[in-house]
């Protein structure tokens, strides 16, 4: 649907989650952590949109699904300026900042080929580090030092 002035316009989701400030570069990745194109849910998707404080950003918006603590901590790893609006009786019910967790389990892969986790049925376990924009994670096992959005299983 078009206004007027030639904007596109999306309509709003009565019930669900709005994921917003993605890297566009990282939207699809999101999209298949959260396994949104397996499920039966109403799902929007804009990128390359303009953002005054990122340049570009993407946005998700997902109908009638709200997401668990383990989910948001995998989006942390790949948007962690990312912001989550919970969406109920179509009014914003809950705006939060997604929260980079300080220990990530079981959810990345370590980058080295020699770690143990590679090799042996051993949960993995980072702790994150923010480096400037940059978020990194540092293996408990072999303490390599990787970017994380290169790390995710």
């Amino acid at each position: 649907m078009k206004t007027n002035s030639n904007q596109l316009i999306v309509n709003a989701i009565e019930n669900g989650t709005v994921l917003d400030h993605i890297p566009s570069k990282n939207i699809f990745k999101v999209i298949d952590i959260l396994k949104l194109e397996s499920g039966e849910n109403q799902v929007t998707i804009g990128m390359n949109l303009e953002s005054k404080t990122f340049g570009k950003k993407g946005i998700i918006k997902i109908a009638d699904r709200f997401f668990k603590d383990d989910e948001i901590g995998r989006i942390a790893l790949l948007a962690p300026e990312a912001t989550i609006n919970v969406i109920k009786g179509y009014e914003v019910v809950e705006k939060k900042r997604i929260e980079i967790p300080e220990k990530v389990v079981g959810i990345a892969r370590c980058a080295n080929p020699l770690c143990v986790t590679n090799h042996q049925e051993i949960p993995t376990v980072f702790t994150t580090i923010r480096d400037n924009s940059k978020l990194k994670l540092l293996c408990h096992y072999c303490e390599k030092t990787t970017d994380a959005e290169d790390v995710l299983k």
